[in-house]
C-alpha cells in the first residue's frame, strides 16, 4: 500500500534478530501504519477540515514516527525497516510535491521489485536471505540439522532445496510489486495533491492488508512449510526437534547410516 507498504511478511523479519524482551505487536503495527492513517486520508483531508497537505502531513507522521521509534527502541536496524520508511517518505513527496499520481503505482511496485531482485542477487553471491529469515538459529536448531544432514549425506539435496526455497522467497515480492502496482492503478486517479487523492490514498492504504500483506503470509508460511518438510525428509527429524527449544537428541541415539 501506500501510506505504509505492506511487503510479504518476510519483509518485517529482521537481517538482524531485534532485541530479545521485544515481541512482536501485529495488532498495533496495523492500528498505527494501516487504519489511523487511512481514515485521517479519507475522513478530514477536507478544505473545511486539515486540507489536503494537512492530512496527508499528519497521516505520514504516524507510519514515520512508529518506524523510527522501533529502529531506535528496539535496535531493528534492517534494510527492511529502512525501505519502508523510505517508501513512506516517496509517497509523501509524489502528494506534497504535486507529481503526477501515475507514479505512485511506479514506486508501489518498484520497492519490492527491487528487494526481490536483491534476493536472488544476494543468493547468487552466496548470501542467501532465506538464511536469515528462516533457517536461522534463532528459528531452527541450525547445528543439529547439519549433523543429521552430513550423518545421512544429504547436505548436498538440501542445500539445492534452500536455494530453491530462496527463489520462492523472491517470488513473494514480485507478487507484492505486481499486486501493489494493480491496486494503487485500479484505486488512486485523481490529481495528487487534493483532496481526492488523499481518500483514495487511503482506501489503497486499508486494502493493501487483505489484498496484499495477508497473501503474502500465507505464501511465506507455505515456503516454511517446504523447508519444513525438505528438513524433515532429509534428516528425519520431527518438527519439536528442528525448532530452537524443542526435543533434545538422546545420548543413546546412534546417528543414522550413511545412505548408499
Amino acid at each position: 500500500g501506500s501510506v505504509y507498504s505492506p511487503a510479504p511478511a518476510s519483509a518485517d523479519s529482521s537481517v538482524k534478530a531485534p532485541a530479545a524482551d521485544h515481541k512482536p505487536r501485529p495488532f498495533v503495527d496495523i492500528v498505527v501504519s494501516i487504519l489511523i492513517p487511512s481514515l485521517i486520508l479519507m475522513k478530514i483531508s477536507g478544505d473545511e477540515q486539515l486540507g489536503p497537505t494537512g492530512a496527508l502531513l499528519l497521516a505520514l507522521a504516524f507510519p514515520i514516527g512508529y518506524g523510527l521509534l522501533e529502529l531506535v527502541r528496539h535496535g531493528r536496524r534492517n534494510v527492511m525497516a529502512l525501505l519502508g520508511i523510505v517508501s513512506v517518505l516517496l509517497t509523501g513527496g509524489i502528494g506534497l510535491l504535486k507529481i503526477d499520481a501515475q507514479w505512485l503505482a511506479v514506486k508501489e511496485a518498484a520497492i519490492p521489485l527491487a528487494i526481490g531482485i536483491g534476493v536472488l542477487v544476494a543468493n547468487r553471491l552466496g548470501y542467501p536471505l532465506i538464511r536469515k529469515l528462516l533457517f536461522n538459529p534463532g528459528l531452527m536448531d541450525v547445528d543439529r540439522i547439519h549433523a543429521e544432514l552430513d550423518a545421512r549425506g544429504t547436505r548436498r539435496d538440501f542445500e539445492n532445496r534452500l536455494n530453491h526455497a530462496n527463489t520462492l522467497l523472491a517470488g513473494t515480492f514480485l507478487f507484492s510489486a505486481i499486486a501493489n502496482y494493480l491496486l494503487a492503478k485500479t484505486i488512486v486517479r485523481s490529481e495528487s495533491g487534493s483532496s481526492a487523492f488523499n481518500e483514495e490514498l487511503g482506501r489503497m492504504t486499508l486494502l493493501s492488508y487483505p489484498v496484499i500483506a495477508i497473501p503474502s503470509m500465507v505464501m511465506m508460511l507455505a515456503i516454511f512449510w517446504f523447508l519444513w518438510r525438505t528438513v524433515n525428509r532429509l534428516t528425519g527429524l520431527s518438527l519439536e526437534e528442528i525448532m530452537v527449544g524443542g526435543e533434545a537428541p538422546s545420548d543413546d541415539d546412534d546417528p543414522p547410516a550413511r545412505r548408499p
